[in-house]
């Protein structure tokens, strides 16, 4: 009699756990995320990412639009080019006895310290203002002594030339040495200012580098840059270069490995990447049916003529019990701001009523020892 008292109590529990709609958990079941999709006035769209599938998203609008644009590299001049800013020191030398510019007992002038004007001109004495911006110092130096010999015939010019802030580049941050760095010439790129300045921190995630060109701002990855050189742009003198930590990210919930916003640690991180990164799915609570992945898109995204979702609220459903499932996983590509959803397993809820019947019958069982 007691053992079918204990099985009816037992019953009567399982069933009233059964008929609970919520179950202690840590996570939503796939179909009470996806099923608002099947409603009339549905507000999400759903797509299974499958093999047949990846094609369309492909052509997709991103979400992460506004990263802006690079510039393709460049051949220019292998000497300076004087600039406004830039400081000439001028040597000019005259042995006629009757010269204008020195003295019998000194037969050479010295003019140091010229600055460059705005304009690009500089001023000689007996000649005026003279444009010198835009030509190398060998080139500059010609045009002063031909202008100079028609008053001073026997005179030869030198020049030298000191950069100024016209002919060179800052390293704002994300170096091991920021600061300004000079052009040695017309060829100097990105990768050459990077090494001026001691190279990238290696404290910086997945490095992305920031070109700063007067109103523009163009940005790309260090790693794009190491392996293509079509992209190691040539820099223009007043540039500014900021190496700085990729600020994608993407964020996850539910029954994985670990719930957290996670940066970008790479360019393209696949649907398998983001797993991996987040430890995987909890084995005992994760329905490797029901990975989840949820974003939002811009409403130009739905518009007529626009090769996109239908809603701009879209779930897209990864199967990992399956081949194409794990194929298509790993060439899905998350966009920054996406939230990977591990669902809980259907299975989780009849776990926890059945070790809730088996706590149950070990009170039951302790209640009649005791009453024994």
């Amino acid at each position: 009699m007691k053992h079918l008292s204990k099985l009816f109590l037992s019953i009567l529990l399982a069933s009233s756990l059964a008929a609970c709609a919520n179950l202690p958990r840590g996570a939503a079941i796939q179909k009470e995320v996806t099923r608002a999709a099947e409603t009339p006035d549905a507000d999400i769209a759903v797509y299974p990412v499958t093999h047949a599938f990846l094609p369309h998203v492909a052509h997709w609008p991103r979400t992460d639009s506004k990263r802006h644009s690079w510039i393709g590299a460049s051949r220019g001049s292998n000497a300076q080019v004087i600039r406004p800013g830039d400081r000439l020191d001028l040597l000019v030398w005259d042995s006629g006895d009757n010269s204008l510019l020195t003295s019998p007992a000194q037969q050479v002038a010295t003019l140091p310290g010229i600055r460059v004007s705005e304009s690009g001109t500089i001023f000689m004495p007996y000649i005026g203002k003279v444009k010198v911006s835009g030509r190398t110092p060998d080139s500059a130096r010609q045009l002063l002594q031909r202008q100079l010999e028609g008053i001073v015939p026997s005179a030869q010019v030198q020049l030298a030339m000191t950069e100024g802030r016209g002919n060179s580049v800052d390293l704002v941050g994300g170096v091991n040495k920021p600061g300004n760095i000079l052009m040695p010439d017309n060829n100097f790129t990105v990768l050459a200012a990077i090494s001026a300045g001691g190279g990238v921190l290696s404290s910086i995630e997945n490095p992305q580098v920031k070109l700063l060109r007067g109103a523009n701002i163009y940005t790309t990855s260090i790693d794009r840059l190491y392996e293509n050189p079509s992209l190691d742009t040539r820099l223009i003198g007043g540039d500014k270069l900021i190496i700085e930590d990729d600020r994608r990210y993407f964020l996850s919930l539910g029954a994985a490995g670990r719930e957290a916003q996670f940066p970008f640690n790479r360019d393209e991180v696949s649907a398998l990447d983001a797993l991996a990164i987040i430890g995987g799915v909890n084995e005992s609570r994760a329905d490797p049916e029901g990975i989840l992945i949820l974003r939002e898109y811009p409403a130009s995204a739905v518009s007529a003529g626009v090769r996109g979702p239908r809603r701009t609220r879209v779930v897209f459903t990864l199967d990992l019990t399956t081949s194409d499932g794990l194929f298509s996983a790993r060439n899905f590509h998350i966009q920054s701001g996406d939230l990977v959803l591990a669902t809980e397993s259907p299975l989780s809820d009849t776990r926890t009523i059945l070790g809730l019947v088996g706590s149950v019958f070990g009170l039951v069982n302790t209640a009649g020892n005791l009453s024994n």
